[in-house]
């Protein structure tokens, strides 16, 4: 695939930058924001789905709506990982209502990280998430195409924001790039489903669904070598 020309222009990075000072600075110098901070942080560690549920419903219709921000916020804040979030939405409001407002999220985030990789080119998104892991994502890019997308999706470990913005600057089509996004999120969208109602039968099924991903990239990538050295004999 040929990288897209670059593009110069950080006005995204001074976005995050902006964001993350003003979270900062209203932590210390809002008591309120302190306080809220505080109080998120306690509910969401806490382990007690119950507690975690009743603090949520607090925000009434607009918890959806926050829930679905924290995920496009978590593009570029890269506090909260983006399977908590996950977890935090079925929990609140089960399992079926949670993994709509789930896809709707993932489809948000990943649309403005696709935008942003469009948007930046490779200079921008180098300065997002790092010189190693744009050059290591690209190169899966021209390797695998969307199999790469789908795989990144499963694991709840690998970063879905880096595949988000190398996603934008490379030659794929936002179709096949949302279209891969989806369909290598619904394992993990079921796995939250049907496990999220207890965060600790849920926690080795994360573990398991990214040893499986990557057990199936590197499968995959095995196969694929030999059939091209097969070939090169020929």
């Amino acid at each position: 695939m040929i990288e897209k020309e670059q593009k110069t222009s950080f006005l995204p990075l001074i976005f995050s930058g902006f964001v993350i000072a003003l979270v900062v600075m209203s932590y210390f110098f809002i008591p309120e924001v302190k306080s809220f901070m505080k109080q998120a942080y306690t509910v969401l560690t806490s382990d007690d789905t119950e507690r975690i549920r009743n603090w949520v419903s607090t925000f009434g219709l607009w918890g959806p709506i926050v829930l679905i921000v924290a995920m496009i916020l978590q593009l570029f804040l890269m506090v909260i990982p983006s399977v908590i979030i996950m977890v935090i939405a079925v929990l609140a409001y089960g399992p079926w209502l949670g993994s709509f407002i789930t896809i709707v999220g993932i489809f948000c985030s990943a649309s403005v990280g696709y935008l942003v990789g469009d948007y930046l080119g490779d200079v921008g998104v180098e300065k997002l998430i790092g010189e190693k892991a744009l050059h290591k994502i690209a190169s899966f890019f021209k390797a695998y195409g969307l199999w790469t997308v789908i795989v990144f999706r499963a694991s709840p470990f690998l970063s879905n924001d880096a595949i988000s913005f190398v996603g934008g600057f490379v030659e794929m089509t936002y179709k096949r790039f949302i279209i891969a996004t989806l369909l290598g999120s619904s394992p993990l969208l079921i796995l939250v489903a049907v496990f999220g109602q207890s965060i600790d039968q849920l926690k080795p099924g994360l573990i398991i669904a990214s040893i499986v991903s990557l057990l199936g990239l590197g499968i995959y990538i095995y196969m694929d070598k030999r059939k091209t050295k097969r070939l090169s004999q020929k």
